[in-house]
This record gives C-alpha cells, sequence and structure tokens, in this order.
C-alpha cells in the first residue's frame, strides 16, 4: 500500500529538518521543469542529506528563498563574498546571493524508473560536466529557435489581400 501524498513542503519542513539534523534522508519527487532534463517533473525522484560544511561547484542544494519559495538548483560558481551563484539545468538566468543559512540539505542522488544515480558516480559526473560545459551553445540554441518561432508564429498571424 503506498502511503504517496502530494504536500507543500512548508507543511513538512519541520519534520524534513528533524530527519537530517538526526543524519537521516528525506525522500520526495520534486516538481517544475527548472532541472530538467536531469530532474523530470512529478515523476523522478530526490534523495537529500544535510550538508557536511560549504557546497561544491555542481552540487544541488534545497534552499528557501527570501520569498518563502523552496528551489533545487545547480551551484555554478561562487560570490566574492561567498555566497552561492546557482541556476537550474534548464534555466540560463543566475541566482545570486544564495548563503549557507539558506540552504536546507543537498540532493546525494536521485531515482528514474526504479533506478537510482548517485551524485558520486562517474556517469552522474560526466553528465554534469558536458551540461555545464554546453550551458553556452545551448543558450545560443535557445535564443535563435525561440526568435525563429517568435518570427513564423507573425507570419502566420499576417493577413494577405
Amino acid at each position: 500500500m503506498s502511503l504517496n501524498k502530494q504536500t507543500n513542503l512548508d507543511a513538512v519542513i519541520s519534520i524534513i529538518n528533524e530527519k537530517l539534523d538526526a543524519g537521516g534522508t528525506v525522500i520526495f519527487t520534486p516538481n517544475g521543469t527548472s532541472m530538467l532534463p536531469m530532474l523530470r517533473d512529478g515523476k523522478d525522484v530526490v534523495m537529500l542529506k544535510k550538508p557536511e560544511g560549504r557546497l561544491h561547484l555542481f552540487d544541488i542544494p534545497l534552499y528557501k528563498r527570501e520569498n518563502g519559495t523552496y528551489v533545487l538548483h545547480r551551484v555554478i560558481g561562487f560570490d566574492k563574498d561567498g555566497s552561492y551563484i546557482l541556476c537550474g539545468d534548464n534555466q540560463f538566468v543566475k541566482e545570486k546571493g544564495i548563503n549557507d543559512s539558506m540552504i536546507i540539505a543537498v540532493l546525494t542522488g536521485f531515482e528514474r524508473k526504479g533506478k537510482s544515480y548517485s551524485t558520486k558516480s562517474f556517469s552522474y559526473r560526466l553528465y554534469v560536466i558536458f551540461w555545464y560545459c554546453t550551458r553556452f551553445f545551448r543558450h545560443v540554441f535557445r535564443s535563435v529557435k525561440y526568435r525563429m518561432g517568435v518570427k513564423r508564429k507573425n507570419r502566420k498571424r499576417t493577413v494577405t489581400e
């Protein structure tokens, strides 16, 4: 019997923090498309634990923004003040000013279709390096594709006599 129930993280954050503080692992299904293609909206399961010290480049923390939303994004850099620069794999806008007090947990692995993937595995690290190194080219490609799509839509809307 499955007890899966969709809930808001605010409703269970105290339980999550308690489990993490006791050295446990938290498992849930994230929602959203910002981490595509690695994490699929409502389909994959993530495993999180309390971070041990500062985060490293390419770690994926669960953090709470100042506006109260919870986010899983990848560390892609560090600011001079020591804060993190984060960005979703499916996004190009960098989020700056994320500090350690905002970090709740860090991704240790995920599960897709019953198969587990560890953030320490060779295939995961290869994916991360490839995805990060192609970021600029993916951004250019997406911009060109978007602009071409906008031009096509505008052409279809014009009525010729």
